[in-house]
């Protein structure tokens, strides 16, 4: 599902306007985006968790030409899903 759907499919469930929902979805993702990446956690409870991770530098290949670098460390966004979105879809 594309957000242009999701939009399209909340609109209809809600008889809010496409407009309405896309300015509420783009809030949602603004906040939870800021605050995952000033280090906080977001959680909606039944759906899920959204916080930040580290990856682990590690070393790996340049697939150009083989030679070995080093990945550095880096921080990335995780999503962990909450017990009713887990039971929904089993």
């Amino acid at each position: 599902m594309t957000k242009h759907e999701l939009v399209e499919t909340m609109s209809k469930e809600t008889g809010y306007s496409k407009k309405e929902i896309e300015a509420c979805l783009k809030t949602l993702t603004k906040i939870i985006t800021n605050k995952v990446k000033s280090g906080e956690k977001v959680a909606i409870t039944g759906f899920g968790t959204f916080d930040l991770g580290k990856r682990a530098a590690r070393n790996g290949r340049n697939p150009q030409d083989g030679s070995r670098i080093t990945i550095p460390e880096m921080k990335m966004p995780r999503f962990r899903a909450g017990k009713n979105l887990k039971e929904a879809v089993r």
